[in-house]
């Protein structure tokens, strides 16, 4: 996607140096921070400054791949266990972190150079992947469609295209007439900052909304559709995603509004039964109790919004049932959940 005109990938990796778009500073400052070091990368995932499905998935990947570069040879095993432990416990609910790290490590055992190449794979795999399903996704779409979506699940949470964004995309291109109501996602806002950001760089119409706007908007049929990301699917269609989508899914049932999850089917996690078993991340409550902006002078701060001395209580994901679920947008093409088990047509599609 191109930023003032220049075309960008929100992360990559050159000789050993990891290279992404800081999130945290965006849509204030547009600044490519560098990770020498797998722990730098880490760092950055566990902060936030690189976030999203797939762009943890790739930078869990990389950071996989800096880890057998630095590796001591006098202590290289021990050393790389040790890397994947760390890398593994960035972000516990994100199952492209995890399908990455165990793609690089096994191939790190044959060679070094077999773990950067793996990892490099895996990046472009996210980018190929998301094109694909906003090619899927966007027969959804017709012209003049009003569409939903809540958190960010654009180009910045993948390598490239995004997954709930792509179709949105990809409509537009194709000169279809697209509103995007952007929920604000709160505590982080990743939504109004990072979503409106990307629409707004598309020259895609939109609005921001408060997340408690969107049963208003339903209940006046004003919303024809809702399109989410993933953060992980289990075997059995039940989705973990950024706090606020099991609401939005209930509302759409409630109005009789087709509820899509965009995703890649590395998401889908085949060892997971259902979504009781899917390890929810609780975050600072920080992130709840203050907020980033820019003052008059157009200096960032950090602001209290809340009552001081209250303290907070930030779950980061929920999980939304598959009865709420239309279907599954992926690269692979659109899942039915009700035909039959997503087990099954993830065996018959070749998943992995």
């Amino acid at each position: 996607m191109k930023v003032h005109g220049e075309e960008y990938r929100t992360i990559w990796m050159e000789d050993s140096t990891v290279f992404m778009i800081d999130q945290n500073l965006l849509p204030f400052e547009f600044v490519i921070y560098e990770s020498k070091t797998y722990f730098d990368t880490c760092f950055a995932i566990s902060t936030m400054i690189v976030r999203g499905a797939g762009a943890i998935g790739a930078a869990a990947g990389f950071a996989m791949a800096q880890a057998y570069t630095e590796a001591p040879k006098d202590d290289f095993d021990d050393f790389i266990l040790q890397a994947k432990d760390d890398i593994s416990a960035t972000r516990p609910t994100a199952q492209n972190l995890f399908y990455a790290i165990d793609r690089v490590y096994r191939a790190g055992k044959k060679s070094v150079e077999d773990a950067v190449k793996e990892a490099l794979l895996i990046a472009d795999e996210d980018a190929r992947d998301s094109r694909l399903i906003g090619q899927h996704g966007m027969t959804l779409i017709e012209d003049n469609t009003r569409i939903l979506t809540h958190c960010n699940a654009g180009w910045l949470a993948f390598v490239n295209y995004g997954t709930a964004l792509s179709p949105i995309y990809m409509a537009h291109k194709d000169g279809r007439n697209v509103f995007v109501y952007v929920d604000e996602t709160r505590p982080r806002g990743q939504g109004a900052r990072l979503t409106a950001w990307e629409l707004k760089n598309e020259n895609i119409d939109h609005k921001i909304i408060p997340d408690n706007a969107a049963a208003y908007f339903m209940s006046r049929g004003e919303v024809d559709m809702v399109i989410v990301g993933a953060d992980r699917i289990a075997s059995n269609g039940d989705t973990a995603n950024k706090i606020g989508t099991l609401e939005k899914a209930i509302l759409a049932k409630e109005f009789s509004i087709p509820f899509y999850v965009a995703a890649p089917t590395s998401t889908f996690d085949m060892t997971c039964k259902h979504g009781n078993d899917i390890e929810i991340e609780n975050r600072n409550e920080e992130e709840v109790l203050y907020q980033t902006g820019t003052d008059k002078n157009g200096n960032l701060n950090k602001f209290l919004v809340c009552s001081p001395g209250s303290g907070a209580l930030n779950p980061a994901f929920d999980v939304t049932p598959k009865k709420y679920i239309t279907a599954f947008i992926t690269e692979k093409g659109i899942i039915n959940p009700f035909a039959q088990s997503i087990k099954r047509i993830c065996k018959e599609l070749n998943c992995e």
